[in-house]
């Protein structure tokens, strides 16, 4: 590995070494991380406008007109805040964005800041060589993408600035590394819902042996739970060891479930202590649950609501703070699908393989793909292992590079798309 990085993967460093944490973001690094890339963006001599439908949550568009404003236009959609990062469990510095060993290591290098410069840099190569989309090209920074998207996204999609977009063919948003030889592309995914189950039962004292407690209750809820996870995770034939985010190839298949909160007790000084001889009235759970596109929602809530109705007394709801959506989007991945075989042919004229899947976790593209837009999950990323939210996550610098190559080709390619089949005349 040479001494000297390209300076496309230097300027990502920077970038990196941006904290936007999401919970931390809105306190200044939202704004910073913003600001970096507006800077980047108006070096490069795109048009730029910040919205922000939620204080301290700014959104950033980038605009490269194309010649024909009448056909629908590309969007290039990323995320720029991460999640965070457990310094003591890490080889090095999450935010020095070490190079070790030809890797550049950061929190967002893979998830997903990689691709918020990546897009970047290939405008700016088409811009250099003369290039001149056909088609208009937006490029959105969004925060919040980690703890949901509902005001990053979400918002978005309510603003006039996204409404004076136009219509939009094709939105591209973030994939996964694929560790073979192939890219992987997402046409939908598993749609995410958090959880709340309460208990509810008689108290007492410790010492006696209380029939239908609020705990009992809740732990007989989470059992039958947990035994649909067992058997969801047994129809993968991945083994015992259980499986890492992304790791499983058709995680997206199945439906998977996670208790991933536990609450109750009687205490009279907020938790800091408790009457552990007393029985509480109430218990309450939280469950991560993703659905996958092959089990209807409206199906997995009349699951829940059976388990709920083997005991009396538990309830169940949408956490409030999120949104759940009652039925799946997709994008179409055949012939039916101009955009599909756009981006098929363009990654095939690079002599690239693709694997379309489901996207095992939940991206900003579900909101797309709610108001029928297609949308494509795809990072730039091949022959890696899959680090997003691990420690140590890293990106290899001739990875990063050569994903720069792949969008300039593929925006090449979609950009200078004349009219497709069902677009208006």
């Amino acid at each position: 590995m040479p001494d000297t990085l390209p300076p496309e993967a230097e300027l990502f460093r920077d970038f990196l070494r941006i904290r936007s944490v999401s919970g931390e973001g809105p306190q200044g690094s939202y704004a910073e991380a913003v600001a970096w890339l507006a800077a980047q963006c108006r070096r490069m001599g795109l048009a730029t406008k910040q919205v922000e439908p939620v204080k301290g949550k700014p959104i950033l568009l980038a605009t490269w007109a194309g010649s024909d404003d009448s056909l629908p236009c590309l969007l290039l959609n990323s995320h720029y805040d991460v999640v965070p990062a457990m310094t003591e469990s890490w080889s090095v510095d999450p935010w020095a964005a070490e190079v070790v060993d030809g890797r550049i290591y950061g929190r967002g290098t893979q998830d997903m800041k990689s691709v918020c410069v990546q897009y970047l840099f290939a405008i700016e190569r088409l811009r250099k060589r003369g290039f001149v989309p056909l088609r208009t090209i937006h490029v959105s920074f969004v925060p919040d993408e980690e703890i949901g998207g509902v005001e990053g996204m979400g918002e978005l999609l309510k603003t006039p600035e996204f409404n004076a977009l136009g219509e939009i063919g094709l939105a591209l948003d973030e994939g996964l590394s694929n560790p073979g030889d192939a890219f992987t592309v997402f046409y939908g995914e598993r749609t995410p819902w958090w959880l709340l189950v309460r208990a509810t039962g008689p108290t007492g004292h410790g010492s006696r042996f209380i029939k239908n407690t609020a705990p009992q209750k809740l732990l007989r809820f989470a059992e039958r739970a947990l035994a649909f996870r067992k058997a969801q995770e047994d129809s993968l034939g991945h083994g015992s060891n259980g499986c890492k985010h992304g790791t499983a190839k058709k995680l997206g298949d199945v439906t998977t479930v996670n208790l991933t909160m536990l609450r109750c007790g009687v205490s009279n000084d907020n938790g800091k202590t408790f009457c552990l001889n007393v029985i509480p009235t109430e218990a309450e759970a939280g469950f991560d649950v993703r659905i996958t596109p092959d089990l209807k929602p409206k199906d997995f809530k009349n699951l829940l609501d059976q388990w709920c109705k083997e005991d009396e007394g538990i309830t169940w709801q949408i956490a409030p703070w999120t949104r759940a959506l009652q039925e799946h989007h997709t994008t179409a991945t055949d012939e039916s699908n101009p955009w599909w075989v756009a981006f098929r042919d363009a990654m095939s004229s690079m002599s690239f393989d693709i694997e379309p899947e489901v996207f095992p976790a939940a991206t900003d593209s579900r909101f797309l793909r709610e108001l029928g837009i297609p949308a494509l999950g795809f990072s730039p990323m091949r022959r890696c292992p899959i680090l997003l939210h691990e420690h140590n996550e890293y990106l290899p610098v001739d990875v990063f590079m050569s994903g720069i190559d792949v969008y300039v080709g593929l925006i090449d390619a979609l950009a200078s798309k004349q009219k497709l089949q069902g677009e208006d005349e």
